[in-house]
Formats: structure tokens, sequence, C-alpha cells
């Protein structure tokens, strides 16, 4: 199969990337390296894919043509590229550019294949808001900019299966912790914490939270699995995470014992629109994709810790 993956530099689309092609399919990645976050680390994502032969197409899906600049015989798309989490430093115009108008233009480009087996939107739980513990139907309640603008983004892909004019798909991911996660994100910024011997900023009230902290090769699990499977996933939209919750705390306590040290906590003010739980419902994944994640938090700790050593120390 010849597959496209939007945001192929970023975290999750680089690990998608990598078990697509060592299951044997031509993998093409397109990404825009915002500077939203450390492009030296985008940079080693891009060199992990490119030794193993993946071509990232370095332009923003926003203002280019792509049906100029991507190949016309692609098979499946997995879109991640967006305008990742709650950030202070991000407007509003840059979550509805990238998670709207990027998404739109993906679809007027996926309109014009003739092969495509499957357009998979990568969503977020944020989309069900404050608490996302639900099944599937529920009505969301997003929260955030991130999580209204995701939203929209998922209901443009499928609206293109409601009126039958591709099959398509939205996997809501919860938590996904590992290596490459992004250095703002509470894992990578722990460890940095740990090793740098600097203070972490806690949210005030987050230390309670409840999160279902999911590992990036559990998530890239459920995503590849929807390959064949067009027929079943159709129209629909599908939680992929764990059902095991822990809270920041926890998180905290596991980073300290896999470095072997206790990690400095600076309190800062709480932010808006932070979600206080989540909890995968994915008896819908268990279902239609015989999903499941067994990770464990420890373990996905260990091996994120392993990767900031080999690469930042």
């Amino acid at each position: 199969m010849k597959i496209l993956i939007t945001g192929a530099a970023g975290f999750i689309g680089s690990h998608t990337a990598e078990r697509l092609h060592d299951l044997g399919h031509e993998v093409i990645g397109i990404d825009n390296f915002s500077p939203y976050y450390s492009l030296e680390l985008k940079k080693l994502n891009e060199k992990a894919l490119s030794d193993k032969g993946i071509t990232v197409i370095n332009a923003d899906l926003r203002d280019v043509n792509l049906a100029e600049v991507l190949p016309k015989d692609i098979q499946y798309i997995f879109h991640y590229a967006a305008q990742p989490g709650i950030s202070k430093t991000s407007t509003f115009e840059d979550y509805f550019t990238n998670n709207i108008i990027a998404t739109k233009n993906l679809i007027d480009y996926a309109l014009t294949l003739n092969d495509l087996a499957l357009f998979v939107n990568i969503g977020t739980s944020s989309i069900y808001g404050l608490q996302a513990t639900f099944p599937e139907d529920i009505a969301p309640k997003p929260a955030s900019h991130y999580g209204v603008t995701k939203l929209a983004a998922e209901q443009l892909v499928l609206q293109k299966s409601r009126e039958k004019h591709f099959k398509s798909c939205s996997l809501r991911l919860y938590s996904v912790i590992g290596p490459r996660e992004r250095p703002e994100k509470m894992y990578t910024k722990l460890i940095a914490c740990a090793f740098n011997d600097d203070a972490f900023p806690l949210y005030d009230g987050s230390a309670s939270h409840l999160r279902s902290f999911t590992y990036v090769g559990d998530i890239v699990d459920g995503v590849v699995s929807v390959i064949n499977n067009e027929a079943k996933v159709d129209g629909e939209i599908i939680n992929l995470g764990t059902e095991v919750e822990h809270t920041t705390q926890e998180g905290i306590e596991a980073v300290e014992k896999v470095i072997g040290k206790s990690i400095k906590i600076n309190h800062v003010e709480a932010r808006a629109g932070d979600q206080l739980r989540t909890k995968a419902n994915i008896d819908k994944a268990r279902k239609l994709l015989n999903y499941n994640p067994k990770t464990t938090l420890l373990q996905g700790v260990e091996a994120q810790v392993n990767w900031y050593k080999e690469y930042f120390l």
C-alpha cells in the first residue's frame, strides 16, 4: 500500500510511519516543521525516518496546492498534523488554520485520488471536554480551542464518508506517552527536570487529575489495525487508549522511580480548559479492531527515559 502521513516528523506520526514501513508499506510523510516546539527534535525524528528510506516533504497543508506536491496514487491517509494541546502562546487563528483549514485542504486533495481506500483522521480525547470517560456516541463538550477545532476537523472528514465521497474514520487518542514525546508535554518535561535538576511546573490542582497514560506503541497498534478493515470502520469514531487510570502525581512518582531521583516541584496557576479526567472507553475498538493495549505506565516511562538519555544526555 502507498500511504501518506501528515505531521510525520511529529511524535506519534513518526512512530506510525516507521511501523507502516516495517509492515512493508510505501510511506510518504509531510510536515511543516512548525517552530511550536524544538525543530531539533523534529529533525531527529525526520532522520530516523530517512534512515529507513521514508521521505518527509517539507510543506504546509494550509497554503500549498497539495495536488502539485503529493503523489496521485495514495491509498491511505493518516492525518496527524495539527496545532496541538493547550498553550497560552497559541492563538485561536493558530488552532483554526492548522486544524480546520489544513484539514479542509487535505480533504480537497483526497477527493482527487482515484484509489483512496481510507482517510484516517487522528482525533483527541479533548473533543469530549473536561471529562473524557465516555463511549463515542456521547455528545462532545470540548472546553478549549484545541478541542473545538479538532472536533470540527473530525466532522469535516466524516462528512465525506456520509456523502459517499470516500471512506473515512476518526481515532480519538488518549494521553500518549513514550519516546519522542514533545518537550512541553508532561513526561519529557519531568525527565528533563530530573536530569537537569530543574523544578517541574505543576499546575495547581492537577496532581489529582486522572489520565489514561497510553504508550505510543499501543496507540500505533490501534492506528495501523484499520488497514484492510475499511468496511468496519467507515464513518466511525473510535477511542484508542488504555483503560488504566493514573493520577498526575502517580506519573511524577513513576519517573522518580525509574530515574532514582526526586523531582523538585514549582506550583503554577491552573490552565483553563485542562481536562480533569480521561479514561479511554475502548469497547468499540475491541469489537471492531481487536484492540488490546498492554504496556504499563512504568514500562512506558522506562522506554521514554532510555530514549531521552540516548539523545539528550
